[in-house]
């Protein structure tokens, strides 16, 4: 499933799935995987939306925290991480992973 900024240009994202995106950006713990997972978006259109939508002070300090932030990447995760989300986390609504 190939969705690039012209999705996001083209408002095919609706407000609902827009606040979940930036939520699951700022989230430590959900890999960019899982945003392109669920919603078909790689890395680099996340770092454009963010741009677009936040606040620029509030988008170089989001910058800052995922380049410091190993779990955002799979590649750079602890093998023992095998989850989008922490067990102790409470079920979030519009979430289309199924949950454990």
């Amino acid at each position: 499933m190939k969705t690039s900024s012209t999705a996001i240009e083209n408002n095919h994202i609706s407000d609902v799935q827009l606040d979940r995106i930036i939520e699951m950006a700022w989230e430590d713990r959900t890999p960019f995987d899982a945003i392109q997972f669920q919603f078909g978006l790689s890395e680099a259109d996340v770092k454009a939306l963010m741009k677009k939508e936040l606040k620029f002070s509030s988008y170089i300090l989001w910058r800052k925290r995922v380049e410091n932030c190993k779990t955002k990447h799979v590649a750079k995760r602890v093998a023992d991480i095998d989850r989008f989300k922490c067990n102790r986390q409470r079920a979030i609504s519009n979430n289309k992973i199924s949950k454990r």
